[in-house]
């Protein structure tokens, strides 16, 4: 047993207890709401992108451009904001920059539209309650939570889960990731009336919306990632969202928003222009093409990744700095062929 799974396995066991114990017991039966007060008040419904995180040039933590970020993603008239998660770079960031990042987001965000989530997932369970704690005090509107570990059974999962989503009155999101079957997310469902959403990338995204909306009667909402590659046929179903970058989240939101409205065919126009941009900046590995485009937007400064490898999520890690396509770094053809793409969608962006 590894050090992460002895922790959730004890203290995770000890902290649900005790969290019960100090009176969080009142939530709705499992799939129901939460009580009002304390928990977000936006809906969390729509598109949901996973931001990017911007640093200075000399490699600190950008909290003016991170809140920037905020701001446009509202501006393109976006339905959420989630920070930080993979393709935030999470693991590249300390403890007290996800605290000051939080603050500097939700101080922003209380001002918008945009409903703000964050991501609390840490290789300890300490850390992960901290940071729900944290994202409750300072506003969110929901939290999302990787798994702490890639190795953890599924009673360890369970009880993972369950002192994350008793932590506060906040919706949470359950991020499916490797071995997380239908069988442990219903489990999760019946055991955690907080976990109200699923971001699906475990198994066959269609047919799990298809799946877990009928076993639960829509009550767990299922989200997607990937990029929204099949968002048309995600939403055709009854997708309640998608995860793609933060990038060109508009054209995304654009996406959803003519769906919804009935106008299929245009938007699926819209979709195949997004596609377009997902494909170019897919030829290159990691976040560094996305954050490119952030910065010919005139959100970021600077454009540059931090490196890191963090033991227990080594496949998480080695898919986030993959990308989309094959390990190709950003070099300047690259950037040239990105900037054209987006200067020939500029007249599709919504900011």
């Amino acid at each position: 047993m590894t050090p992460v799974e002895s922790l959730v396995n004890t203290r995770g066991r000890r902290e649900f207890l005790k969290l019960i114990g100090a009176g969080t017991l009142g939530l709705a039966l499992p799939g129901g709401f939460l009580f009002a007060q304390g928990a977000g008040k936006k809906p969390l419904r729509g598109i949901f992108p996973i931001a990017q995180t911007p640093f200075t040039a000399s490699g600190k933590l950008d909290l003016d451009c991170l809140v920037e970020e905020v701001k446009f993603v509202d501006r393109g008239g976006v339905h959420g904001f989630v920070w930080p998660q993979m393709f935030s770079e999470w693991l590249a960031l300390t403890e007290q920059e996800r605290l000051q990042g939080m603050e500097a987001i939700a101080s922003a965000g209380k001002k918008l539209k945009t409903a703000i989530v964050f991501g609390v997932q840490s290789t300890d369970l300490a850390t992960s309650l901290k940071l729900a704690k944290h994202a409750a005090e300072v506003g969110a509107d929901g939290i999302i939570s990787l798994p702490p570990s890639e190795n953890l059974t599924s009673q360890q999962m369970l009880d993972y889960y369950k002192a994350i989503g008793t932590a506060t009155r906040l919706p949470l999101v359950v991020q499916a990731v490797g071995n997380m079957d239908i069988d442990l997310i219903m489990a999760m469902y019946k055991a955690i009336p907080a976990m109200r959403c699923l971001k699906e990338e475990a198994g066959d995204v269609l047919a799990s919306i298809v799946q877990l909306t009928k076993l639960t009667s829509g009550n767990l909402k299922v989200m997607t990632g990937s990029h929204g590659r099949t968002l048309v046929d995600e939403m055709r179903i009854g997708s309640w969202g998608c995860m793609p970058v933060a990038a060109f989240a508009d054209l995304y939101a654009a996406t959803w928003d003519l769906w919804h409205q009935g106008k299929h065919k245009e938007a699926m126009d819209m979709h195949a222009r997004t596609l377009l941009l997902l494909t170019e900046a897919g030829v290159y590995s990691g976040t560094e093409p996305f954050k490119y485009i952030l910065f010919l937007r005139g959100v970021f400064k600077t454009y540059g990744v931090r490196k890191v490898s963090t033991p227990g999520f080594a496949a998480a890690a080695k898919a986030a700095a993959a990308g989309t396509g094959p390990d190709r770094p950003l070099d300047e053809a690259g950037k040239q062929s990105i900037k054209e793409v987006v200067d020939y969608l500029k007249p599709y962006f919504r900011p």
